[in-house]
């Protein structure tokens, strides 16, 4: 199908995630408020080493692309697909790398459009 292949990887993935439950941290060493120290962090994102990163990275994301018209795989839920005509665009999410590509050139080039107007990445054919 001559498919052309690409890969992003989004800098900073799990920085990207937004949480859906109250998530609390202890202040980090060389931030502690010496007038608070007993205080606690509310985090409004993700940070790396939190359990629930990975998921709201990939939930975040995964919205992303069902809102611009991809749908998920059945069988594999990092697959998603888009069709344009006789076209087609596979993308496969693995953590923060995405490797993509498509029958039609500008699918690829709209996609990563897409992909940089919403987070931070570095592309590689």
């Amino acid at each position: 199908m001559d498919f052309k292949l690409y890969q992003i990887d989004v800098k900073s993935a799990f920085l990207n995630g937004y949480l859906e439950e109250e998530v609390f941290v202890e202040q980090p060493p060389g931030f502690e408020d010496a007038k608070l120290p007993n205080h606690v962090f509310k985090l409004d994102k993700a940070l790396y080493g939190l359990k629930q990163a990975p998921r709201a990275w990939y939930d975040r994301l995964s919205k992303h692309l069902i809102a611009n018209d991809f749908t998920k795989g059945k069988v594999d839920s990092t697959v998603f697909l888009k069709t344009n005509g006789k076209h087609i665009i596979i993308v496969q999410i693995y953590i923060d790398d995405i490797i993509f590509g498509a029958t039609n050139e500008s699918l690829c080039k709209e996609f990563s459009s897409m992909m940089t107007s919403e987070f931070e990445m570095s592309m590689m054919e």
